[in-house]
């Protein structure tokens, strides 16, 4: 038995809740893996998981081989890194993560030319409105648009992003512009999950304002307040990178121009300095190129 091989198809199969997910995943048979699956615990010595037609979850053991596997493969990807270095040009496979709006408008295109320069590279993207563990989850880089980032982790500033108040026409046309910061406690506030919720933090001239704000509508995802402020539903607090080209046709009325909201950054985050594997020096220094360029600045 290969046990590096079992060992990542026990964890892909606990990280994705299904043999089938894991097969697919793996590129590998769901027989294949039922044998590797197998094969592990008969290696160990003890069940590792609970299977049933619905679910699966982790045996006591196999609570303490999921943690002893990841750590062993982690290893194996580094000491892969080290060796693969001697090797000027990138290949192998990348994880990246990144919010479902940044990572639809901009990331994925991103990708697209990054595997096209280097076609001996693959990405797996997973696009979620979450703070992703970067080591628990196995992902080699995060895209974060944060105004602090954890100090545990090292990061690479790739842009500002920039945001603005806006709204429908319709929406203004029907309850007016508010001309003052204060005013916005009489609109309807579309407000996101995790960053404004309650409280909208302004700026004008030099001066911090903190401003209260409610509506009937929060979502977890900048691209569902979009649509619900197109459809003349209230202000939203949006970045430029998604609402440019709505702001630029009309479609979007910024709200409150003299007031400044405030700023945050796009980072490229990772988790470890230690012997990066050249794929992700490569994948890092071309998300800088890219989103620092005056190309993509001028654009948001």
């Amino acid at each position: 038995m290969d046990r590096m091989t079992a060992m990542n198809v026990f964890v892909e199969v606990v990280e994705r809740g299904s043999l089938t997910a894991a097969a697919e995943a793996l590129e590998m048979s769901r027989a294949m893996v039922t044998r590797y699956l197998a094969e592990v615990e008969r290696w160990l010595g003890a069940r590792l998981l609970h299977r049933t037609t619905r679910r699966i979850s982790l045996t006591a053991p196999g609570e303490a081989a999921l943690l002893r596997f990841r750590q062993m493969l982690a290893i194996g990807e580094e000491l892969h890194g080290e060796l693969a270095n001697d090797n000027p040009e990138p290949h192998g496979l990348i994880r990246v993560t990144a919010s479902v709006s940044f990572g639809q408008i901009h990331l994925a295109a991103a990708v697209a030319d990054f595997v096209k320069r280097h076609p001996l590279t693959r990405v797996e993207l997973l696009l979620v409105d979450r703070v992703v563990n970067l080591v628990e989850e196995r992902v080699d880089i995060a895209v974060r648009i944060s105004r602090a980032i954890d100090p545990a982790l090292i990061a690479r500033r790739l842009a500002p992003c920039r945001s603005v108040l806006c709204a429908a026409p319709s929406y203004l046309a029907e309850r007016g512009a508010p001309t003052t910061a204060d005013a916005l406690a009489s609109h309807n506030c579309l407000t996101h999950h995790y960053v404004g919720k309650s409280v909208w933090h302004l700026k004008r001239d030099g001066r911090a304002i903190a401003v209260a704000v409610g509506g009937n509508i929060s979502a977890n995802e900048a691209s569902l307040l979009l649509e619900a402020v197109r459809a003349g539903a209230g202000i939203a607090m949006l970045p430029t990178y998604q609402i440019g080209p709505l702001l630029r046709s009309g479609e979007l009325i910024e709200v409150l121009p003299d007031y400044e909201v405030e700023g945050l950054g796009i980072h490229a985050v990772y988790a470890s300095r230690r012997q990066l594997p050249t794929i992700m020096r490569s994948f890092l220094d071309f998300l800088v190129e890219r989103f620092s360029s005056p190309a993509f600045l001028s654009r948001i």
